[in-house]
């Protein structure tokens, strides 16, 4: 079972520039770029390290602690030291909200 959750406004992202957001024990980073939303954990695989710190390059977000990345529509890890990857959120706008989709169980 999978339900949308409002996450943030719309208005509290800016372009290029990563947002934390905690809900209900997640660490979820937002990402504001040119073609919408995307939403991944906000955790680096490699070591604990916020991507929410990192600087976000296009679709690739590159962890502040080894600059290792990450695609942030995918989760795949696109460059050493990272080679695991992290799990995204579907993401929709709706009324000026930011959701994401959770699945109950993970």
């Amino acid at each position: 079972m999978s339900e949308w959750v409002k996450i943030a406004a719309l208005s509290e992202l800016e372009p290029d520039c990563p947002k934390r957001v905690k809900l209900d024990g997640y660490d979820i980073a937002l990402y504001l770029v040119e073609s919408g939303v995307y939403a991944t954990d906000n955790i680096c695989s490699h070591a604990f390290a916020l991507l929410s710190d990192g600087l976000l390059d296009g679709y690739e977000i590159v962890c502040s602690l080894h600059s290792g990345s990450f695609d942030i529509r995918t989760g795949e890890a696109m460059s050493p030291p990272c080679f695991e990857p992290i799990r995204t959120y579907e993401c929709r706008v709706e009324d000026g909200n930011v959701l994401v989709k959770m699945t109950a169980g993970t």
